[in-house]
């Protein structure tokens, strides 16, 4: 007898022990008797609810979406399939979707990844930082003192109102700048933070996978920051060196979400109009890693993997077959897989107050009845296995999305597939004609009168020096008994057809041919000039798309994550009042010319020793930083760092300072420059002195004055 059988033993005599079947059935109740809970039945059904509206809604972009993914591929549709296999003839399909979304997917991943830092974005303080109310005692005290000094300057008991509001005004502004200063290394400090969380949190690669589907697809997802428990390695020394210490941390990640798995409300436009939904499929050890994590339910998670192991918990698709043979994942059979997926429903959205107390919550727990309670849900079958409200204040959820074009008041854009698709059928259409019509004029046709063939004789091959045997025409017909003759070739005119909608597609995606390498053509393709100018005039169009992708995904994906870092990093030296800057739409003009644009503004500074002096010396060697980077170059090792250049200004300040007591210490000179203030009538009212170029002993050592003199 199997002893995990027994249900219940002893530990001597006095404590009852539960065998794990026993444990194991025990939970499986408790999991049962808390999935029944007014509240998780009523959520699970409106769950449900939810789902088959938004399976209903999205069935026409779901056929849309599979056509364009055969298209990208180089596959006909199965209805257009069958067609062509009826009439016969070539199967040929012109890949220029193909060529298409690759070109345009290169040229957004250049212009978004493309940089040395492979960053497309950066955060910057806000144009008026808030004053803290410690700033703002700092800004009394410091309007006091100032109001103080300013009476004794004038010799007066009281300011006026006015003149107290201005130097409350002037402190204000003191402070502010130096709230500014603060706020920009904050800024710093943040943005190299962030920059480390996304390429740990697999940024880079989800924008990539993003990309590509945004060329694809209606619209591309993406989803982040989401934050999971990951085993991270790390090294610690010890007596007998360094040892392996595995951690499990809470870090954030991002990911690419299929088009495929996502379903809107049936009446939204954007993420956060309305519910979503996220079809998972999730693996047996997936389900696993869930266990223990906040917010789900243990006993829950358990009773479905035990579930699972006798079969069933998948939520079929209509498009399922057809999805995984368009995906190219071999076998069109769902059942056929020794690992069962495990499909799960990931509802975000609003709950009514008053549903909740309908479905047995407090009046405590739902003080008003009125208010719309954000949520998120899992389900996987009759389970729920978690069901809290959304951590995000504002009610936001952890997915972006944008088209390659956009359309008003739509979820689903339209993609580089969609506005080629009429161009693409075209172009195969005559691609097949043009084959078919070249195959059927490689040679000649004959006819032959049946009549006047003699029996066996061999009619499907034509070769030199074939002899022909036939018979006289019974009817007395002086006709021949085979006639040979050639089909004609409309070659010219099927390749005119192909190349007018073959430019029509390059009009229609905004993506020319030459951005993808095709250096034929004429007139201003001929010269580099040429060239660049019209890469800069099709600039214009990936520019909105960037622009999509700034405003919808990036600004508001950051957003989320520097929302994190202010609520759960405990470093106070990241903190700061900050505005998400996007600069992927400017990224093709950074690219193409600032450093032209940089190159001659430092010429102008450099030339010009008034504009040297106004800018300053850290100016200067900003400008020649940001110049040697765009080369690839060792910044570090070609102009030194900013604090050498302010230890130099301060050094020259200081020496220009003594420069000056010298001067004044040792009286005029007869390299000196009178300066005399006259009266209307030429009458002398005043003389200033000013110090010529002179040579003093400082410490011993001759120091030159190398101020010009002031001449009237």
């Amino acid at each position: 007898m199997d002893p995990m059988q027994n249900q219940t033993g002893s530990l001597g005599g006095l404590v009852p022990v539960l065998s794990a079947a026993a444990l194991q059935e025990q939970a499986r109740k408790d999991a049962e008797v808390k999935n029944t809970e007014p509240v998780l039945v009523g959520l699970a059904a409106y769950v449900r609810r939810c789902w088959e509206a938004s399976k209903q809604a999205k069935q026409e972009t779901e056929q849309r979406m599979l056509c364009s993914l055969r298209q990208r591929q180089g596959h006909y549709d199965p209805e257009d399939m069958a067609e062509i296999k009826k009439t016969g003839g070539s199967e040929i399909f012109m890949m220029i979707t193909s060529v298409k979304c690759r070109a345009a997917g290169s040229w957004l991943k250049d212009i978004l990844l493309g940089t040395k830092d492979g960053k497309s974005w950066g955060i910057a303080p806000t144009t008026i930082p808030d004053l803290a109310p410690e700033d703002m005692q700092q800004v009394v005290q410091r309007a006091t003192r100032d109001a103080m000094e300013m009476e004794m300057m004038v010799s007066q008991a009281l300011m006026t109102p006015m003149q107290m509001e201005e130097v409350v005004e002037r402190a204000k502004d003191r402070i502010r700048a130096e709230a500014k200063e603060e706020a920009k290394e904050a800024v710093s400090r943040m943005e190299d933070k962030m920059e480390d969380q996304l390429l740990e949190g697999g940024y880079l690669r989800a924008i990539s996978e993003f990309i590509d589907d945004l060329t694809i697809f209606p619209s591309a997802v993406l989803k982040g920051p989401v934050i999971r428990k990951k085993a991270v390695l790390g090294w610690v020394q010890d007596a007998s060196g360094w040892t392996v210490n595995v951690q499990q941390k809470l870090v954030p990640e991002w990911e690419r979400v299929s088009p495929f798995d996502i379903y809107p409300a049936p009446h939204s436009a954007d993420i956060d109009d309305g519910y979503l939904i996220e079809h998972h499929r999730l693996t047996r050890s997936a389900l696993n890693e869930l266990i223990g994590v906040d917010g789900y339910s243990d006993d829950a998670i358990r009773a479905v993997l035990e579930e699972n192991g006798r079969g069933g918990l998948r939520e079929w698709l209509a498009i399922d077959q057809a999805r995984i043979a368009a995906e190219n994942k071999g076998s069109s059979s769902l059942d056929y897989n020794p690992e069962a997926l495990i499909d799960a429903l990931q509802f975000w959205g609003s709950v009514r107050g008053q549903d909740l107390i309908d479905w047995g919550m407090s009046a405590e727990e739902i003080p008003d009845p009125t208010v719309e309670y954000n949520c998120e849900v899992w389900q996987i079958g009759r389970w729920t296995i978690k069901a809290t409200l959304n951590y995000d204040p504002l009610g936001r959820k952890p997915y972006d999305k944008t088209s390659y074009e956009e359309i008003p008041g739509a979820f689903w854009g339209n993609s580089v597939a969609d506005l080629v698709r009429d161009c693409q059928k075209v172009c195969n259409s005559t691609a097949r004609a043009l084959v078919n019509n070249m195959g059927i004029a490689s040679g000649p046709q004959v006819g032959y009168n049946v009549s006047r063939i003699p029996a066996g004789e061999d009619l499907t091959q034509v070769y030199p020096w074939k002899v022909w045997q036939y018979t006289s025409d019974p009817y007395g017909s002086t006709a021949p008994a085979m006639d040979f003759f050639q089909p004609s070739i409309n070659a010219a005119e099927l390749m005119g057809v192909y190349e007018k909608f073959s430019a029509l597609a390059d009009e229609y995606s905004g993506v020319p041919r030459y951005m993808s390498g095709d250096a034929s053509g004429q007139g201003a393709l001929r010269t580099s000039s040429g060239i660049s100018m019209l890469m800069g005039n099709a600039g214009k169009a990936i520019k909105q798309v960037v622009a999509n992708i700034d405003v919808n995904v990036t600004t508001p994906m950051l957003e989320r994550q520097y929302y994190h870092n202010m609520r759960y990093e405990e470093d106070p030296e990241l903190k700061g009042d900050v505005q998400i800057v996007a600069r992927g739409a400017n990224m093709l003009i950074v690219k193409e010319q600032a450093q032209v644009r940089r190159n001659e503004f430092l010429q102008i500074v450099a030339s010009n020793p008034t504009f040297a002096q106004i800018v300053g010396e850290p100016a200067i060697a900003a400008l020649l930083r940001e110049g040697a980077k765009a080369l690839d170059m060792d910044t570090d090792e070609i102009v030194p760092p900013p604090e050498v250049i302010r230890a130099r200004a301060s050094a020259a300040m200081q020496m220009a300072q003594l420069q000056m007591q010298a001067a004044r210490q040792a009286g005029p000179q007869p390299s000196d420059v009178i300066n005399f203030e006259r009266d209307e009538s030429g009458a002398v009212k005043s003389a200033k002195v000013m110090p010529g170029n002179r040579q003093q002993m400082q410490n011993g050592a001759p120091v030159t004055d190398n101020f010009a003199p002031a001449r009237r």
